[in-house]
């Protein structure tokens, strides 16, 4: 599978995502809806906390292989796209395609990284 995603671009795209999904409640318009509102909040701090300790140029704790955080990144994603009906908003239309964009957009990004791992510093 051809994974165009360098792990420096994966780092922007991380820290780009995270606030959009922390707001999208406000932006999009459903922040009367506190279960999908919250579960923005969880989401969006998940990969905010496995990015701050990835072992790549833009983690801050190195202690989790990139590896392992893709693999976050695409159960983040799969966890996103089935939220909605999950954890029953499945019917108000802007959560459910929020959560549906951002999981596909998680599920991507994981997918589409070339999982190569920082070169160990000496």
């Amino acid at each position: 599978m051809n994974q165009p995603i360098t792990r420096v671009q994966h780092g922007f795209t991380d820290y780009a995502y995270i606030p959009l999904v922390a707001s999208a409640p406000y932006m999009v318009g459903f922040s009367e809806n506190r279960t999908a509102t919250t579960l923005c909040y969880v989401l969006s701090s998940t990969i905010l906390a496995s990015s701050l300790v990835t072992r790549a140029e833009w983690g801050v704790v190195k202690v989790l292989p990139y590896k392992a955080h893709l693999v976050l990144d695409v159960v983040g994603g799969l966890a996103g796209l089935s939220a909605p009906w999950l954890f029953g908003f499945a019917k108000d239309r802007k959560a459910r395609n929020t959560f549906i964009a951002a999981g596909l957009f998680g599920l991507l990004a994981g997918l589409l990284s070339k999982p190569e791992e920082m070169p160990q510093t000496t």
